[in-house]
């Protein structure tokens, strides 16, 4: 158990290593739109949003496509997307791939908590800041991102960092969201199209499936491999308790 733990608390701090190669220990704000002298952008992009509503509410097909430039605004106007600003920016469209400029906070390394911190465990934050590659899906009653890559500068992103990320659940905070929430939930497909994220409710159609099955076999994958490890070292310790104990024996 005691060879477990540190085989456990080893790969711990052996990921959290890798993060910090690719990570900074202060954020890089990213921009926020201006909403001085926008009064006819935001006069026009709220009643495209309460046309979106209405239609959500109603029994027939809605459709909301927004550019870039109109989902910045957008979070720079509205308070229920605070939390985004100057840590995501929707850069560009490019194909059927949204990029987004971001500044992330990470749990960093492990460490004893300082006086006046809560516990007896903290860590300093760790930040992630670059450009996502992702492609926006539903999953469930959500919108999340599809990760293809992501850019840092001066450094590369593993991989395995990647898939863990993905589906990224951008929008989990909104579910219990009074108004975003609702809205949601009757989306059918969220996609990009012509330079435009495009958000579209069909009625009776069911939420597409997110995660392929490319995504579910990489986890088990990952999950098994994990098992395999433990497996093996258990069956280590075990093989060497029962072969000192018949050592013991045959000495007697």
């Amino acid at each position: 158990m005691i060879l477990l733990i540190g085989f456990s608390i080893a790969t711990l701090f052996r990921q959290f290593n890798e993060i910090a190669k690719f990570t900074l220990e202060k954020p890089v704000p990213v921009e926020v739109s201006s909403i001085e002298n926008q009064e006819v952008a935001l006069n026009r992009l709220a009643e495209r949003l309460e046309l979106f509503r209405q239609q959500l509410a109603g029994n027939g097909h809605a459709v909301l496509a927004l550019t870039p430039e109109e989902m910045n605004l957008a979070i720079a106007a509205y308070e229920p997307f605070r939390d985004l600003r100057g840590t995501l920016r929707i850069a560009a469209v490019e194909g059927d791939t949204l990029r987004l400029a971001i500044s992330f906070p990470l749990n960093g390394k492990p460490r004893l908590a300082r006086k006046g911190e809560q516990g007896w465990i903290a860590s300093d934050l760790r930040y992630l800041n670059g450009m996502l590659v992702a492609r926006p899906a539903l999953l469930k009653h959500e919108v999340v991102l599809n990760l293809d890559a992501m850019e840092v500068s001066g450094a590369r992103v593993p991989q395995e960092f990647i898939n863990q990320m993905s589906p990224y659940r951008i929008t989990a905070r909104y579910l219990s969201d009074a108004v975003l929430g609702p809205a949601m939930a009757k989306l059918s497909q969220v996609d990009i199209s012509a330079g435009k994220c495009v958000f579209t409710s069909v009625p009776g159609e069911t939420t597409p499936e997110v995660i392929s099955k490319k995504q579910v076999a990489s986890a088990s994958k990952r999950l098994f491999l994990i098992l395999g490890i433990v497996a093996s070292v258990m069956l280590a310790i075990g093989g060497s308790v029962v072969f000192r104990r018949h050592r013991a024996k045959s000495w007697h």
